[in-house]
C-alpha cells in the first residue's frame, strides 16, 4: 500500500482493492472503521484563461476545497504555506515543491469564460507518485452555476481517491423556522447540501411538515396544515407548482415518503383514532391499506430496491422499529436497544437504517444494521431527530433543538461512523431536512 493511501484514514480505515495510482485509475478503497489523520491536500486557485474568469476561478477552487475538507477525511493545506505556483493548466507539475509541504494529494484546473458561458477542467495528482488519478475531465455550464461545477469536481475529486460515490452536487428541502419558539413560523425551503443558494418554496401562512424528495429530485412531498389538519402535497421543484394528495374525508394524511419507483407514495393516515400505513398511486389516486394493528403505524420508509418498508410502531407497548413486505404482511421487529425509536430511514446503500432513539432523557441519532445488528449511535443532546441520508449513504444530515424557551432549531451533518459533527448553513432555525440524490 502507497504512503498516498496510508495517509487517508480518519474516520474509516481504507483497504485499497485495485487501481494502484500509478496505472491511473481511481482506489478502490472499502471503507471500515478506524482513526488516523486526514489526508493532506492543496488546491491552488484555478488558472483563468482571461482576466474576467479570474474571480470565479479562484470561487471554485475554494469551493472544492471546502466540500473536500467538510468530509473530515482530507486537511487542506493553506494557500499561504504553498511553495509551487500552478500558473499553466498544462504545464509539468513540479512535484517536489509539493511534497515539501506534504502534501498528498493535488487538484488543479483551468477556467475559461465565454458570455455567459464558463467551463472547468481540472486534474488530480497523487504527489508522492507523481501520477495523475484518472484522466482530466472538464464541466461546463452558465456563469451563475458555477457552484454547482465546483461541487461537481469535488465530486469527482472524492470519488476518485475513495472509490465511494459523492454527495457534494446535491440538494436538501427543510423545513425554514423563524419566530419564538411558542410561536414559530415555517416554511418550505430548499438549499445547496452546505446551505447556499437558499429558496422558498412556500410562505409562512401555514405549518409544513417532512418534505421528502423524490428519487429524482424534481418533486417533494410534505405535510401542511392550511386547511386545519394534516394533508400531503407534492410539488414540482422548478415550477414551484404543487397539488394535494386526495384522503378520505374525515381523515389525516401525514408522513409521506417516495417510493423508489418515484410514482407511489407511502404514507400514513389516521381514522377513527387509529393509524395505519397506505400507498397511494400518484397519478391514478388509488390507495392500498398495508396495515391494520391496533396501534400507532407511522414513519415509514422504503427499502432501495422497493421491496421492503421500515416504519415505527407502538404495537409492542413501546415505539420500536419494525420492517415489512412492501405488500404489507408480517412484520419483524428490528429495534430492542433501551429506549424509543422512530423516524426510520433507510439508506440507500441499503446495508443501513438510520433513526431517531429516546433514552435516559437524551436523544439520539443512530443507526443499525436492517436486522437490528450493530446498533451504533452517533450523537447525544438535548432533541436530535429526523436522519436523512447523503446520497452516498456515507453522511447523515439532522435536525438538533436547544434547550430553553428561546432554544432554536440547526442542521447538523455526522458520518456513520459518530465522527465529524458539523452544524449546517442557514439563514435562520432549520428542521426536517431532506437530502435530494445527486443532480443530473
Amino acid at each position: 500500500m502507497t504512503r498516498f493511501l496510508l495517509c487517508f484514514l480518519l474516520g474509516w480505515a481504507f483497504v485499497a482493492h485495485s487501481a494502484a495510482a500509478q496505472d491511473g485509475g481511481p482506489l478502490r478503497i472499502e471503507i471500515t472503521e478506524g482513526v488516523i489523520e486526514p489526508m493532506p491536500f492543496a488546491v491552488p486557485d484555478f488558472v483563468p484563461d482571461s482576466p474576467a474568469a479570474t474571480e470565479v476561478a479562484s470561487q471554485i477552487a475554494r469551493v472544492i476545497a471546502a466540500d473536500l475538507a467538510g468530509t473530515g477525511l482530507f486537511r487542506e493545506i493553506p494557500a499561504e504555506a504553498h511553495i509551487g505556483r500552478v500558473s499553466d493548466f498544462n504545464a509539468p507539475i513540479q512535484f517536489a515543491d509539493w511534497k515539501a509541504i506534504n502534501a498528498q494529494a493535488l487538484v488543479t484546473g483551468a477556467v475559461s469564460s465565454s458570455g455567459d458561458r464558463v467551463t472547468v477542467r481540472f486534474r488530480v495528482w497523487d504527489v508522492f507518485s507523481g501520477a495523475e488519478l484518472g484522466n482530466g475531465l472538464q464541466f461546463a455550464g452558465s456563469r451563475d452555476g458555477w457552484r454547482r461545477m465546483a461541487h461537481k469536481v469535488a465530486d469527482a475529486v472524492y470519488s476518485r481517491i475513495t472509490g465511494e460515490g459523492g454527495y457534494f452536487d446535491s440538494r436538501v428541502a427543510f423545513v425554514s423556522e423563524s419566530g419564538p419558539k411558542n410561536d414559530r413560523k415555517k416554511r418550505l425551503a430548499i438549499m445547496d447540501y452546505d446551505g447556499a443558494n437558499v429558496q422558498y418554496l412556500t410562505d409562512s401562512a401555514s405549518i409544513v411538515l417532512a418534505p421528502r424528495f423524490s428519487p429524482s429530485g424534481d418533486r417533494v412531498l410534505y405535510t401542511s396544515f392550511e386547511t386545519g389538519f394534516p394533508r400531503i402535497y407534492v410539488l414540482d421543484v422548478g415550477k414551484v407548482q404543487r397539488r394535494v394528495l386526495e384522503s378520505k374525508e374525515g381523515t389525516m394524511s401525514f408522513a409521506p415518503r417516495f417510493a423508489p419507483d418515484g410514482q407511489t407514495v407511502v404514507f400514513s393516515l389516521e381514522q377513527g383514532g387509529n393509524t395505519d400505513i397506505y400507498i397511494m398511486d400518484i397519478t391514478s389516486g388509488g390507495t392500498t391499506r398495508l396495515t391494520s394493528s391496533p396501534s400507532i403505524d407511522t414513519a415509514p420508509s422504503y427499502s432501495p430496491d422497493g421491496s421492503r418498508i421500515v416504519f415505527e410502531s407502538d404495537r409492542s407497548g413501546t415505539q420500536q422499529l419494525y420492517i415489512m413486505p412492501a405488500s404489507g404482511g408480517d412484520a419483524k421487529r428490528i429495534s430492542f436497544g433501551q429506549g424509543r425509536y422512530g423516524t426510520p430511514v433507510w439508506s440507500p446503500r441499503g446495508d443501513l437504517v438510520a433513526f431517531t432513539k429516546q433514552n435516559k432523557g437524551r436523544f439520539h441519532i443512530g443507526v443499525m444494521r436492517t436486522d437490528g445488528r450493530e446498533e451504533r449511535l452517533l450523537t447525544a443532546s438535548f432533541l436530535d431527530e429526523g436522519p436523512t441520508w447523503a446520497p452516498n449513504g456515507r453522511v447523515i444530515m439532522f435536525a438538533r433543538e436547544t434547550k430553553g424557551a428561546r432554544g432554536e432549531t440547526t442542521l447538523y451533518t455526522v458520518d456513520i461512523t459518530g465522527r465529524n459533527l458539523r452544524p449546517v448553513r442557514t439563514p435562520g432555525g432549520a428542521s426536517d431536512p431532506s437530502w435530494s440524490p445527486l443532480q443530473n
